[in-house]
């Protein structure tokens, strides 16, 4: 600290000594308010606690040694392995209220295609159910990936389709699917739109030189819930909407790729408790009660009859399952959920859930170039 100078205080000497007793005491007051200001540094945050459940990172059995394992993904681990703990996450995403359509959901990058044909209705109950139809080039007949977009069942739109790009370039038509969001409808009237619109697509496969042999659902989020739904509900009549139309076409898809979506609403807070993660899911207006239309633990039945898990059996479709460490969203241990029940009735040939350590709720991790060649080579060896 520097000392006052004392041609600051040029004063008669006789008052010399009473101001020198104000500058000691100024100088003290000063002193005092600096030392206050320069507290220690703030303590470093706790680290996040682990989880309750164990989450497990599962390689792909039959992945081609060719292919380079992508540095956003953890190493696989025995099952008897102690993962770590779920990273802090950054930035929560998941819309908190109704906002109408668009916000999150489609692609973090715009899409540069065009679509083929736009805003085609696959069924007349509600002008939201339209959907676009992308084809690469070639002569086809094309496979066909189902694009189900996110945002919280309340929220999101088809406009800009999660990797369409890198679908289309690598041959797959994109048809990109709008689908009535909570606000206008509760469950399940989301996986009877989509259902429709399977079934719609396959009826105008030929038209659109699509292979109806060769369909595969990829959803991220509620988008993920939806298409891992579509994956393991074929032929289940009531969540059918058979009044949609086209009910002499199947609605089942041939392969369903499910990033971080949710499954078990019953059990979402509970897999945060003792993480830094909100447990806010079982409240009235978190995005699940509000698709239930109440909160989820007063309406068991109707949050088990929009579970995936509730429908497994061993004619459901290969599954690629995968979720971030860090996402304060959806627990990654829902993914776990999933690929418990798949496993005993599919095969580990048929079903893969890979964790990416540290990635949250989306974003590059999932979307780069490593991560998505394991996509495209799922896709590739299940809709030969």
């Amino acid at each position: 600290m520097s000392t006052v100078s004392p041609t600051h205080f040029e004063m008669p000497r006789r008052r010399s000594t009473l101001l020198r007793g104000l500058a000691i005491g100024l100088v003290i007051v000063v002193a005092g308010g600096l030392l206050a200001g320069c507290g220690a540094a703030p303590a470093a945050p706790t680290a996040l606690p682990e989880p309750t459940a164990p989450i497990e990172a599962v390689a792909p059995a039959d992945t081609p040694t060719a292919l380079p394992e992508p540095t956003a993904t953890t190493a696989p681990t025995e099952a008897a392995s102690t993962p770590a703990p779920l990273a802090e996450p950054t930035l929560d995403v998941m819309p908190a209220a109704p906002a109408g359509r668009g916000g999150p959901g489609g692609g973090t990058t715009a899409i540069v295609a065009t679509p083929t044909v736009q805003d085609v209705a696959y069924a007349s109950l509600s002008p939201t159910q339209k959907l676009d139809l992308y084809l690469p080039e070639g002569d086809g007949p094309f496979p066909l990936i189902i694009n189900v977009h996110g945002g919280g069942f309340m929220m999101g739109d088809k406009s800009n389709p999660a990797e369409a790009d890198t679908f289309l370039a690598n041959g797959f038509a994109v048809a990109s699917v709008d689908y009535r969001l909570s606000g206008e409808a509760l469950a399940p009237a989301q996986i009877e739109d989509l259902k429709a619109a399977v079934r719609w697509l396959r009826a105008n496969a030929q038209e659109y030189n699509l292979d109806p042999e060769r369909f595969a659902a990829f959803g991220q989020s509620a988008g993920g819930n939806l298409v891992a739904l579509l994956g393991t509900s074929c032929g289940v009549a009531e969540l059918e909407g058979a009044d949609l139309g086209n009910t002499e076409q199947s609605s089942c898809v041939q392969a369903v790729v499910d990033w971080f979506g949710p499954t078990d609403f019953l059990q979402m807070d509970q897999q945060f408790a003792g993480t830094s993660c909100p447990a806010t899911h079982d409240a009235a207006d978190s995005p699940e009660s509000v698709l239930l239309g109440a909160p989820v633990q007063t309406v068991p039945d109707q949050a088990q009859a929009v579970n995936p898990i509730t429908y497994v059996t061993s004619d459901a479709p290969p599954f690629l399952i995968q979720h971030g460490t860090a996402d304060c969203n959806v627990p990654p241990q829902q993914g776990q959920l999933l690929y418990d029940a798949l496993l005993p009735a599919i095969g580990a040939e048929n079903v893969t859930y890979t964790l990416l350590e540290g990635a949250g709720h989306g974003g590059s991790q999932f979307s780069d170039a490593a991560n998505m060649q394991l996509v495209l080579d799922f896709l590739s060896r299940h809709l030969q």
